[in-house]
């Protein structure tokens, strides 16, 4: 049984498409899916939704910062920063790949494993 959420929310809206009531859609869905079923409030929070007019059952965009995300491009990106200055900094770096600071330490400690050889 796919038990996917988007799966569950056009089982959701199908049933408020057929006039059935919200409590009647989670005791339905609690019998068909068990432990893998949406919670009760999000089954209401939906069919609200689907009574709106919405007809999407996708996740909209959220507004916010977008996550980098350290990919294997950005990686060997910084690796070869570093290669070809073993003395950049992280600001340096962060600053010629237009990433965060936070990134690129990241990269370079967790992902690299590069630490400080010698430190006065």
């Amino acid at each position: 049984m796919n038990s996917s959420r988007s799966a569950q929310r056009a089982v959701i809206q199908f049933l408020r498409a057929e006039r059935e009531h919200a409590s009647q859609i989670y005791r339905r869905m609690k019998e068909v899916y068990g432990e893998q079923c949406l919670a009760r409030c999000t089954i209401f929070w939906w069919c609200q939704r689907y009574e709106a007019g919405r007809i999407n059952i996708k996740d909209l965009p959220r507004t916010g910062q977008a996550h980098v995300v350290a990919n294997s491009a950005t990686i060997s990106a910084v690796d070869e920063l570093i290669r070809q200055n073993c003395r950049i900094s992280t600001r340096e770096v962060a600053v010629e790949l237009s990433i965060s600071k936070g990134t690129v330490h990241h990269i370079v400690h967790k992902k690299l494993g590069y630490g400080k050889v010698c430190a006065q």
